[in-house]
């Protein structure tokens, strides 16, 4: 049966890992470069427009924000990354926060990497997947913001990505927060990782 979202609520944000949950429930990660459409894809895979908060401004999100999804569940909102007018400190700290989580995190099951279709892999999409694999996380590649690109534009950005990461071209899922295409493999692949 497919994984549907029945309840979503915003539970806390965290910028130390001594106040992280405590109740042992399985966590799905959402990482990406600021400006990705973190928060977009997070509203539409939860059903709620305004669960997270989306910002005109990148780089807004500066804590690790947890969600409770069916009572039974957290989706993790994980700072952005790669926004250059955050000072250097800042982003060390952030990285800090969440290389710490990512690492250690006993409850986490899985991380949806989010990376623009329009822009491609960059070095900190491919420094966070090594590093995923190097720990043996699970992970799900999804390029956003397939609306706007041309169908063919979007099977090209899907071929280069599946080529750079020697990934089998099932495993990665095109999306739309718009249109809600790809929705239901993300929502599948949180349903798995979370059975296992």
């Amino acid at each position: 049966m497919p994984f549907r979202v029945k309840s979503a609520t915003y539970l806390k944000s965290v910028v130390d890992l001594k106040n992280l949950p405590r109740d042992r429930l399985p966590e799905v990660a959402f990482a990406g470069r600021s400006n990705v459409g973190k928060s977009s894809a997070l509203n539409r895979l939860v059903n709620v427009k305004s669960l997270a908060k989306i910002s005109s401004t990148p780089g807004k999100t500066r804590m690790i924000n947890f969600f409770l999804v069916n009572k039974n569940l957290y989706f993790v909102d994980l700072p952005g990354y790669g926004y250059a007018k955050t000072s250097k400190s800042m982003q060390r700290s952030w990285g800090k926060l969440v290389e710490d989580y990512l690492k250690g995190r006993e409850d986490l099951r899985g991380t949806v990497l989010l990376i623009d279709s329009r822009r491609g892999l960059l070095a900190p999409d491919l420094q966070l997947l090594e590093w995923l694999d190097f720990y043996g996380r699970e992970k799900l590649v999804v390029l956003t913001k397939k609306d706007k690109l041309s169908r063919s534009a979007a099977s090209e950005s899907a071929r280069k990505t599946c080529g750079a990461l020697k990934l089998a071209p099932d495993s990665l899922v095109l999306f739309s927060a718009k249109t809600g295409e790809g929705k239901d493999k993300i929502l599948n692949w949180i349903q798995q990782v979370i059975s296992e």
